[in-house]
């Protein structure tokens, strides 16, 4: 097998499940093939690689997902990759209401390849762990800037899981002058040789000076120190380039694909 195969193997094998440790409200439910989530800011669908139905069986599947959240008034996501079979599945998704965002790229790499002394930071940034609901709400509000639409649910979201498994979760801010600049936070899988690197949102005057690069670099340290083998991140067009440079593979694609109630 070639490193790409081996990396993308892994993935397939240990980061399709369900997390182990659900924050309050989030009920994690098996629609066989599918893991189903609920009790989020939207509903959340995912299968294994081959989902092992196809033609009518495979509608009836998707139809039913549709149908569940319909009942509950809530938009519902089901995360695709680029390798998934059967390979008709995003047609079938199309046909069914569901409208695709945009696509991002899977990258893993080894954790200790990531771990490399942080680069300088800008003159009076400073990088800090928090936990407080306080700083999960201005994280919040940093990701609303940076993207320009609501991300206030993000507050409860990690919150829920600093509260249900603060082992499992390291958020970390990048602030100046008091100000959160930059954010990002880091989640381990238990029962896996996995943690994935999410967030890594900064403020546009803030880019282009390693705050990004320090972000990662901080929490691949701490993945190594807790026994961490490999890294994961689904990285935009922009992030995508920056982590490969900096060690992360290219092992596939992933595009949500999310079914919305009609008027919302």
């Amino acid at each position: 097998m070639t490193d790409k195969a081996i990396l993308l193997a892994a993935y397939d094998d240990q980061m399709r499940g369900a997390p182990p440790h659900p924050p309050a409200g989030i009920i994690h439910e098996q629609d066989w093939p599918l893991l189903r989530i609920v009790g989020q800011f939207r509903g959340f669908v995912s299968g294994p690689r081959d989902l092992g139905v196809r033609g009518a069986e495979l509608d009836g599947l998707i139809a039913r997902q549709r149908d569940f959240f319909a009942a509950r008034g809530e938009a519902v996501e089901w995360k695709t990759r680029g390798h998934d079979r059967p390979a008709d599945l995003t047609d079938r998704l199309r046909a069914a209401g569901f409208v695709p965002e945009e696509r991002e790229t899977v990258l893993v790499g080894a954790a200790e390849d990531m771990a490399v002394r942080q680069p300088a930071l800008p003159a009076g940034v400073v990088l800090r762990q928090v936990t407080s609901d306080t700083d999960m709400h201005r994280i919040a509000a940093l990701e609303t800037a940076v993207w320009g639409e609501d991300m206030s649910w993000l507050a409860k979201d990690l919150i829920g899981r600093v509260a249900a498994a603060p082992d499992e979760i390291a958020v970390f801010v990048a602030e100046a002058a008091g100000e959160v600049v930059s954010a990002a936070w880091l989640v381990f899988r238990a029962g896996t040789e996995f943690a994935g690197l999410w967030g890594g949102s900064t403020l546009a005057e803030w880019r282009g000076r390693g705050i990004y690069r320090a972000l990662v670099a901080v929490r691949a340290e701490l993945a190594v120190n807790r026994g961490v083998k490999y890294l994961q991140v689904d990285a935009s067009d922009d992030s995508s380039p920056i982590l490969q440079r900096l060690g992360l593979h290219a092992v596939t694609t992933t595009t949500p694909y999310v079914w919305t109630p009609p008027g919302s």
